[in-house]
């Protein structure tokens, strides 16, 4: 508030997670902006201003996830006893790697290899999490260079062991409904729930005579689904369950609507 009293800012760049040993970088500037040609890493960038008086509290701001396409290298991970081990393709040998995985920047771990490697081998892993491995690759090896040498050389994800989806999608709903047909949406099952990647869906519907049945198996990003071949003035309940590799979870509770005689849609 007070900008004419201000000589400058002190900006502290510090990566999100840093086993380095060595303060966060510190930058002096006149201006109220600045460049940063970051990796994917997580960082943390803190602003304070200073006068001949001292120095003001600190502005922490937080760089958000974003993410790229066109990364030089693509990143495999398998699980192997308790450990996960990565690799890499295409080949390469920069002077290090500094390898990130977590699941999210508040739970990362850090490690640099500084020797020639076919892979890395990851520790810290616990089932049914998501987990976000980075490897960059940095042609200077000091720890203090790290945060303005390195880049990001691949990104992948990763669930050291699968779990079936905790439960079905949310805000099943059922519009469009004619003699014959009806259309069902529903919302994608949360990612906090889902306990694995997640395959695909299955609907079945039921007729209330339960003489007539169907179940279907649709991909990961379908959100509708368009039920044909219905009888007119019929009573019929929907179900639909997520499956990861590990099976299917739980069916969202039966939802019921009816189908018209005339064209009308008659309430339950």
């Amino acid at each position: 508030t007070e900008s004419e009293n201000i000589l400058g800012y002190f900006v502290n760049v510090e990566r999100i997670p840093n086993s380095c040993s060595d303060s966060p970088n510190r930058v002096f500037l006149k201006d109220r902006k600045i460049l940063l040609n970051l990796s994917m890493a997580y960082y943390r960038v803190n602003i304070s201003a200073y006068n001949e008086v001292g120095e003001s509290p600190q502005a922490v701001y937080i760089v958000p996830e974003f993410f790229a396409t066109g990364l030089p290298g693509q990143i495999h991970v398998k699980r192997q006893g308790t450990n996960a081990v990565v690799t890499w393709t295409p080949e390469y040998n920069p002077k290090c790697f500094v390898i990130d995985w977590g699941t999210g920047k508040e739970d990362m771990h850090m490690k640099i290899v500084t020797t020639a490697a076919g892979n890395f081998t990851l520790d810290n892993f616990q089932p049914y999490k998501l987990y976000k491995i980075m490897v960059h690759a940095s042609d200077v090896c000091q720890c203090e260079s790290f945060i303005t040498h390195e880049k990001t050389f691949g990104v992948t994800h990763f669930y050291f062991i699968e779990g079936v989806p905790r439960t079905g999608p949310t805000n099943v709903t059922i519009l469009n409904i004619t003699k014959h047909s009806a259309l069902v949406k529903w919302n994608e099952i949360a990612a906090e729930n889902r306990l694995g990647f997640l395959q695909g869906y299955r609907i079945g519907y039921t007729d209330s005579s339960r003489k007539k049945s169907l179940s279907v198996t649709l991909n990961s990003s379908t959100t509708s689904y368009h039920l044909t071949g219905l009888k007119e003035k019929t009573i019929y309940r929907v179900q639909i369950s997520g499956f990861t590799n590990a099976g299917e979870g739980p069916l969202t509770l039966s939802q019921p609507f009816s189908t018209p005689k005339y064209g009308t849609v008659e309430p339950l």
